[in-house]
C-alpha cells in the first residue's frame, strides 16, 4: 500500500523536481523499513548488540584484557630473547677471533716444541751425564748458541754454553753403584747440553741463571740425570716429561679449535639462511607437503564464514 501511494504522489506532481526528490527518498526509507519489518526484529537486535559491545567499557579480568596482557608478555619475551641473542653473538664472535689468535700464538711456543720433542724420541729413563766444560760468553758473535735462553725469539747477547759426556747407564743404577769417572766408557763425549728440546723458555719456568748454577761452575764433573735423543744421539737435555709434553700439545690443539668451531657453528646456524634451511629440513616426502582435500574444504569453509561476517 505504501508503494502505490508513493507512486501516485510522484506522478501527480511531475513539474516540481524538489518534491520528486523528497518523495524518492521517502520511498527508499519506506522500502527499507518494510524490509526490516518483514525480516522481524533481527536487525534491531543485531544493531543493539553491536552498539552495546562497542560502547561497553573493557572490564579488568575480561578476555580482552587477558589477551592484551599475554600479547605484551610475548612481545617482552621476544625482545629479551633478541637482546640475549645479540649479546651472545658478540661473545661468540669475540671468542672465535681470540681462539684464532691464541692458536697462532701457541704454534711457535707450544705446538712446535712439543712436536719436535716427539720427533726426537727422548729416552724416558734418565741416564748419567757430567758437565765437562762451561763457557760464559757475551756479544752476538760469541753467542751462536746457548744451553739456556730466556725468550725463544730474543737475540742472544749473553749466553751459557755447557758441554757434557753421557753414558746410557740409568742414573738410578749409577746412584746405587757409583763408578770411577776415569774408567767409564762414555757413549757420547763433549756434546751440547740444552735445558729442553728447544733450548729456550720463558720465566718463571725458565731461569738461565739458576740453570747455570745448577749444572755449571762448581758442579762441573758431578754426575746428574739427563735425557738423550734416540733419534739424534748428540742431543742431550736436562728436562723431559712425556706426559706433560703430550698434555700441553693436546690442550693447545683442542681448546682453541673447539671454541672456534662451536662459535662459528652457532653463528652460522643463527645468521646463515642456507645453514638454517639445511638444519630445519623437513623429513616428509614430497607428496606430503601438499594439503589434502579435507584441508582444502576446511580452508574454503573458513573463508566463506569470514566473508559472511
Amino acid at each position: 500500500m505504501k508503494k502505490s501511494s508513493t507512486l501516485t504522489t510522484t506522478t501527480s506532481m511531475p513539474a516540481s523536481p524538489t518534491l520528486s526528490a523528497q518523495t524518492l527518498s521517502a520511498s527508499k526509507i519506506s522500502l527499507n523499513s518494510s524490509r526490516c519489518g518483514s525480516a522481524g526484529s533481527g536487525c534491531g537486535s543485531a544493531s543493539g548488540s553491536m552498539r552495546s559491545a562497542c560502547q561497553s567499557p573493557v572490564r579488568p579480568g575480561s578476555g580482552c584484557v587477558d589477551a592484551i596482557k599475554a600479547k605484551r608478555e610475548e612481545i617482552e619475551m621476544d625482545t629479551l630473547l633478541e637482546k640475549a641473542k645479540f649479546y651472545t653473538s658478540v661473545c661468540l664472535g669475540t671468542t672465535a677471533i681470540l681462539s684464532v689468535f691464541t692458536f697462532l700464538f701457541l704454534i711457535p711456543f707450544v705446538v712446535d716444541p712439543a712436536i719436535s720433542t716427539i720427533i726426537a724420541d727422548y729416552d724416558p729413563v734418565p741416564v748419567t751425564c757430567i758437565v765437562i766444560d762451561h763457557i760464559y760468553a757475551e756479544g752476538i758473535k760469541n753467542c751462536s748458541w746457548s744451553s739456556c735462553r730466556e725468550g725463544c725469539t730474543s737475540s742472544l747477547t749473553k749466553c751459557h754454553q755447557l758441554f757434557v759426556n753421557y753414558t746410557r747407564i740409568p742414573f738410578s743404577e749409577w746412584e746405587r753403584n757409583p763408578r770411577d769417572l776415569d774408567t767409564v766408557n762414555w757413549d757420547v763425549s763433549y756434546t751440547k747440553f740444552l735445558i729442553n728440546s728447544e733450548g729456550c723458555g720463558y720465566p718463571p719456568t725458565t731461569n738461565c741463571s739458576i740453570f747455570a748454577r745448577q749444572y755449571g761452575f762448581t758442579h762441573i764433573g758431578e754426575p746428574f740425570p739427563c735425557y738423550y735423543s734416540r733419534a739424534y744421539p748428540e742431543v742431550v737435555i736436562g728436562r723431559y716429561s712425556w706426559e706433560n709434553n703430550l698434555y700441553h700439545l693436546i690442550l693447545s690443539l683442542i681448546i682453541p679449535n673447539v671454541l672456534f668451531a662451536i662459535s662459528i657453528g652457532v653463528l652460522s646456524y643463527w645468521y646463515c639462511p642456507c645453514c638454517e634451511k639445511a638444519c630445519n629440513k623437513s623429513s616428509r616426502v614430497y607428496a606430503e607437503k601438499f594439503p589434502t582435500k579435507e584441508d582444502k574444504l576446511l580452508c574454503h569453509s573458513d573463508e566463506d564464514d569470514d566473508m559472511e561476517y
